[in-house]
């Protein structure tokens, strides 16, 4: 299994945030300068969307409604049923921030590649990951005030808000601007992925650097973590699972269910982590240390998936996560054609 230097550059953070946590002054400054990345992030996810692929995309309602189903509707209630491992395999503070991952809309960026290198339905893609991350702007506070209760006690207008004001405007901004900046965009998307990723690189310090200077990893046992990945596994392999042969069962064709199930399947880092710094407070660092794991095992599993998928086209239907893909995705964004 391919191990992404990304990765490596994550987990190198958390360590820089153990061993030099920002304190004080630092850790304002470090606090601003992660919410203005995380605004300039999505400030790019709205310069890139072309508006006509969102309002295309709009008539393929069938497979934006399965995603955001996955999304918000499935993920939440295995997250729930969850509750029965505590305190065998998880404590209760894991359990929360493995519900609050749950929560979290999906990813943008590894939803259209992975969707790509499986020859899916790449515009659907680029767009159930869009959407999902405008609707969970929204819809993740309010599930986690009606799910998590106090814990999510930074929950309120303002902090609503504040997530909209982070995340929402800058997206909007972006494809306002589009027209005159797409172009620029496009011709730099390296050097902008860059950006992308060391966006979420200071979001990680920062909240791993809180949670060192709280204390609040003493709470954590090497064995708990242990069953944290165990749980988290079984629900990446559960939604990998019921995503495609869902998508099947629905009667999506093959490139359709290849974009519902990198899409529906995903938790976004860089959503989940500006919305945990507004909900959790000083407690954001424990909160989303089940995202940024999940995160972690996500991006490994599908990059195999994905290889696998467009290496075997007859074993497209048969498998879940074995082989795939087949020729390359024709099907419109507004089609939902239907397999026969």
């Amino acid at each position: 299994m391919p191990i992404d230097p990304y990765i490596l550059l994550l987990l190198g953070t958390v360590g820089l945030a153990a061993l030099i946590p920002a304190r004080g002054t630092g850790a304002d400054v470090a606090s601003g300068a992660s919410t203005a990345a995380i605004a300039f992030l999505f400030f790019l996810y709205g310069a890139r969307l072309s508006t006509r692929e969102a309002l295309d995309g709009l008539k393929h309602w069938r497979l934006h409604g399965t995603v955001l189903a996955c999304t918000f509707l499935v993920f939440p209630l295995l997250g729930l049923a969850s509750r029965a491992l505590v305190p065998v395999l998880l404590t209760h503070p894991l359990y929360q921030g493995l519900l609050f991952l749950t929560l979290v809309p999906s990813t943008i960026q590894s939803s259209i590649a992975f969707t790509s290198i499986a020859r899916g339905n790449v515009p659907a893609a680029i767009c159930a990951g869009s959407f999902s991350s405008l609707v969970g702007i929204v819809v993740t506070p309010l599930l986690a005030a009606a799910l998590l209760g106090g814990n999510a006690g930074g929950f309120s207008a303002h902090s609503l808000v504040q997530i909209v004001l982070q995340l929402l405007v800058p997206f909007v901004a972006g494809q306002v601007l589009r027209r005159w900046i797409g172009g620029f965009v496009a011709r730099h998307k390296k050097v902008l992925g860059l950006v992308d990723r060391g966006s979420i690189l200071l979001v990680v310090y920062t909240a791993f650097s809180e949670g060192m200077v709280q204390g609040i990893w003493h709470q954590v046992s090497p064995l708990r973590l242990g069953g944290l990945l165990v749980v988290e596994a079984v629900l990446l392999a559960v939604m990998l699972g019921l995503t495609w042969y869902g998508g099947k069962a629905l009667r999506f064709d093959r490139e359709d269910r290849i974009a519902i199930q990198f899409a529906g399947s995903k938790k976004s880092l860089a959503s989940g982590l500006p919305m945990a710094s507004v909900l959790f407070g000083a407690h954001a660092s424990l909160a989303v240390l089940p995202l940024m794991l999940f995160h972690q095992m996500q991006l490994m599993v599908c990059a195999v998936i994905a290889k696998r998928r467009s290496h075997d086209p007859e074993a497209a239907d048969s498998e879940v996560t074995g082989s795939g893909s087949a020729v390359p995705s024709r099907t419109a964004v507004g089609t939902g054609r239907r397999s026969r």
